[in-house]
């Protein structure tokens, strides 16, 4: 049983910590992009769109997702220690079962760690894509 726990337990945070990667590599590169953006290189209003949300749905499904998986790790931790429960035969030790409640829930909170600034980021960056698009069609309207 102790090598479920550490599957779960060390499973779970391993994905976490690879989305909170991911979500640190793609922040780092969307706020590069914004930073040197050139609009009155893009030709059509399409061009900009691809080219400022390029990797935004990443950190969207990271924002969303991120909980969950968190969430499916304190699932299996509490599933593990209604286990050890009922092994214990009839011997409850209350301090036990508060103990491996207590580390289930550490995984939600991990989840919640990677997601509250996933969304964050997500949010911001929506709002720089919308200012790019509108400066590219006031660049438009100048030139016309």
């Amino acid at each position: 049983m102790e090598s479920i726990k550490i599957i779960v337990d060390f499973g779970t945070l391993g994905i976490l910590f690879i989305m909170s990667i991911f979500l640190i590599g793609y922040w780092i590169e969307r706020w590069i992009f914004f930073k040197n953006i050139n609009i009155s290189q893009y030709r059509t209003k399409n061009q900009i769109e691809r080219a400022t949300t390029n990797n935004l749905t990443i950190i969207s499904l990271i924002g969303s997702n991120a909980p969950y998986v968190g969430l499916l790790g304190t699932v299996g931790g509490i599933m593990i220690v209604f286990y050890d429960i009922g092994l214990s035969g009839g011997d409850i030790d209350t301090s036990k079962i508060i103990i491996g409640l207590a580390l289930a829930l550490k995984v939600t909170a991990a989840g919640l760690i990677v997601a509250i600034p996933a969304t964050i980021v997500y949010g911001g960056f929506l709002r720089k894509v919308d200012l790019a698009i509108s400066e590219w069609e006031d660049e438009i309207i100048k030139k016309s």
